[in-house]
């Protein structure tokens, strides 16, 4: 009989979030392999992609955090991300996997009250874990750094897996949306408007060049965004920003397709996907030095060390006469690197991690 294995997948409950698609990428992968154990996922059944293969879907109800669901017929329970509210507790016997995206509290500025209250729920999923999966290099070095905060099993493993996408068959894409900007050059960027994504400074950058700034965001209210339009204004550059929010996929699709490059300056990162979306499509990729962002771009990616004006505009012009000298060369070989971060590696990797659990 095959051993069960529980992932939780609540994360779903939001959809167009990473580690959403984190999710929905290794419930693909899953899919399409051939596997010693038999799956089920915990989430709204109603976002769960479907699939081939018949398996167990434990739908989400907003109560189960304070009655839990009976988990005591899997042997290995997998916990999507550190700040899972579910599956604290495991059964006599039974082995867990913990997906660390980040440790961005301890760096945020965040007040000392919040710190305390954020640790208290990793070490409630990650104290009792036997693998720790880290999604670079940067975030197990982090947790390494400041493992001492936390009480771990002896003989918890710490593992790297890093996160998989599922790229689109085709990077042609059209858009029933009459944008101004298409057919002019524009930087585009994916991500919440947030201090840490640090979108201001493409602000900075476009106004010592004549481009377009596409930023591809949610709705959601903050003091960021409204010092963010407040910027736009006093660089008087109201015609030459847009903001799109709530895109689908095709959308965002269409959006990488047209832009000249793809530009994240961003103080913190676990991972960053929308720069290896952006590589798949063959765009140049302008990234921040800092944190997890050198392990995506390897040295095909161009790097800001500062976030002056100038110092942005001379690291992007250098960039775009690097590419534009071999575009279809470059663009080939970014594609190529995007494609080391696929799903199906991803699912590779983490049952690899299941199967030394169990076996």
């Amino acid at each position: 009989m095959k051993k069960k294995i529980l992932i939780d997948a609540e994360r779903l409950k939001y959809p167009k979030s990473g580690i959403a698609n984190v999710c929905v990428s290794l419930i693909k992968g899953l899919d399409e392999k051939e596997s010693d154990f038999e799956y089920a996922f915990y989430g709204p059944k109603k976002n769960i992609p479907p699939t081939k293969k018949n398996f167990n879907i434990i739908d989400w109800k907003f109560w189960q955090k304070k009655i839990s669901i009976n988990t005591q017929s899997f042997s290995l329970i997998h916990t999507a991300h550190q700040l899972s509210k579910y599956f604290h507790t495991v059964k006599s016997g039974q082995k867990k996997v913990v997906t660390l995206h980040d440790l961005n509290f301890l760096h945020d500025g965040s007040p000392e009250h919040k710190v305390k209250k954020v640790a208290k729920i990793v070490q409630k999923n990650i104290g009792n874990a036997d693998t720790i999966v880290c999604i670079s290099e940067f975030v197990k070095n982090d947790f390494l750094k400041n493992r001492e905060l936390f009480t771990l099993k002896d003989n918890v493993k710490i593992e790297v897996v890093y996160n998989g996408l599922i790229f689109p068959e085709t990077t042609e894409f059209t858009s029933k949306n009459n944008y101004n900007f298409i057919g002019r050059k524009y930087i585009l960027n994916i991500g919440v408007l947030f201090p840490k994504k640090n979108q201001e400074a493409l602000l900075d950058l476009i106004s010592k060049n004549d481009r377009d700034l596409v930023l591809v965001t949610s709705s959601a209210k903050s003091a960021y965004k409204e010092k963010f339009l407040e910027k736009i204004k006093i660089l008087g550059l109201e015609k030459r920003v847009h903001i799109l929010e709530n895109v689908d996929n095709n959308e965002k699709y269409f959006l990488l397709q047209h832009c000249e490059s793809y530009c994240h300056p961003s103080l913190a990162e676990g991972f960053g996907i929308p720069p290896v979306e952006a590589m798949y499509f063959g765009k140049p990729v302008f990234l921040s030095r800092l944190t997890s962002l050198p392990e995506i771009g390897g040295d095909l990616a161009f790097y800001f060390d500062h976030f002056s004006a100038e110092e942005m505009q001379y690291v992007y012009a250098s960039g775009m006469q690097v590419y534009g000298s071999k575009t279809s060369e470059y663009a080939l070989q970014l594609r190529e690197r995007a494609q080391k971060f696929g799903y199906l590696e991803m699912a590779a990797a983490y049952e690899k991690i299941y199967s030394e659990q169990l076996n």
